[in-house]
């Protein structure tokens, strides 16, 4: 008998857009000679001490469950490097939890202060997970709109214009993933302006901390009047170069953490338990290793800032994470169009700007996560691509 699953499927799941990032990314992994420029992760091994700590935990037996919250050595390394980075106050025995990975920390944090048919105030262009775990926990994803003539920044009179007696929260990422852009502490005190008229909590996804250029990076819940309304997103991904390690955390008023914790128990368990140890050295002896990569960060984003601007794809300097946002609105093609062609004809591999909602159309996702020899023939590709289009534009 041959069944039919429609009947069976969550309606919920069914509705989710499949990731726009991980198409191309796909399908660039099936060709040859493709330089990906889309899917955001470091091209940098975790530094070998990390590594030799997890490994030595896992030849001495540590191999057992931690508590839900994670090790207790490892919470309180983690609130004295929030601390001492980004001046924010947490208690290690209740106000942290350890998860596996950045994007856990948000799907608890919204399973936990959610109810059917709460709003969720999603900046865009926006990372593709943020609307769909909104939708999971039952709340209603509302998209705020932003533009490249601000940098892609959000304005208080932006939220202002969105929020309504259904909002709970805003999600606010800074860096920015995929435009790049940073905002300073005096655009985060505006905001915490509206939270605070309107009573509202923020989720503060702060992954891309350790990955910002051209200011000192200023975590949400440092802005006065903010630290109770915010749960502070972070982990070990990007600025440590530990994506495949799947070891993120979220920081929050303990009312909030005991309800997360709760859910974590039955979802997770714990993190596993020698990667937990690595993250103990990460905090405590890695600092210039991750300052190492920055640099050559910054170095990178300045070269394919200036190569994209060049060959004709105007291009915003972003002000944190790996990732640049240009406009390839002046080819006349849309954002799927171009990055299909591209990949095609010269093998680059982007992300069309749409698979971060409506407002990305017209731009394209490139990660300078890659070597400059690799960003350089990439830009050269792509400059080839660009003068394709407008000879057979010439030729109609």
């Amino acid at each position: 008998m041959s069944m039919n699953y429609q009947q069976y499927l969550s309606k919920t799941a069914m509705g989710l857009e499949p990731s726009g990032i991980r198409k191309f990314f796909d399908l660039a992994a099936s060709m040859e000679d493709v330089i990906s420029l889309g899917v955001g992760e470091p091209d940098f091994v975790t530094p070998w001490n990390i590594r030799e700590y997890a490994i030595e935990a896992l030849q001495d037996g540590f191999t057992s469950y931690t508590a839900n919250a994670g090790l207790l050595e490892l919470r309180q390394e983690i609130s004295n490097y929030l601390n001492r980075r980004f001046n924010v106050d947490y208690r290690a025995e209740d106000q942290v939890i350890v998860t596996v990975g950045a994007s856990q920390s948000i799907d608890l944090a919204f399973r936990s202060i959610l109810n059917p048919g709460d709003e969720v105030l999603i900046i865009e262009p926006a990372f593709v997970s943020y609307s769909a775990l909104v939708t999971l926990a039952g709340g209603v994803p509302i998209q705020v709109e932003t533009n490249a003539s601000n940098g892609f920044k959000v304005t208080p009179e932006q939220l202002e214009d969105a929020i309504t007696d259904k909002t709970k929260a805003i999600l606010l990422c800074t860096p920015n993933n995929p435009t790049g852009t940073s905002l300073n502490k005096l655009e985060l005190t505006a905001i915490a302006s509206v939270v605070e008229k309107h009573d509202l909590l923020v989720v503060s996804d702060e992954i891309y901390a350790e990955l910002t250029y051209d200011q000192e990076f200023s975590s949400f819940a440092s802005i006065p009047g903010m630290y109770e309304r915010t749960i502070t997103v972070n982990g070990f991904s990007k600025g440590f170069a530990m994506t495949g390690w799947r070891l993120g955390f979220l920081a929050a008023p303990q009312e909030l953490i005991h309800v997360m914790v709760k859910i974590y128990q039955y979802t997770t368990m714990c993190a596993p338990t020698m990667l937990q140890m690595g993250a103990i050295e990460a905090l405590r002896n890695s600092s210039m290793q991750v300052e190492k990569m920055r640099q050559n960060y910054w170095r990178r984003r300045n070269f394919t800032v200036q190569s994209l601007n060049k060959i004709g794809l105007e291009c915003h300097t972003p002000g944190g994470a790996f990732y640049v946002f240009p406009s390839i609105q002046q080819t006349g093609l849309s954002s799927e169009e171009f990055a299909a062609g591209l990949l095609q004809e010269e093998k680059v591999a982007v992300v069309p700007g749409n698979a971060f909602g409506p407002s990305g159309e017209g731009y394209i996702r490139c990660s300078y996560a890659t070597s400059i020899e690799q960003i350089e023939t990439a830009m050269n590709r792509i400059g080839r691509y660009i003068e394709s289009i407008e000879k057979r534009k010439t030729k109609t």
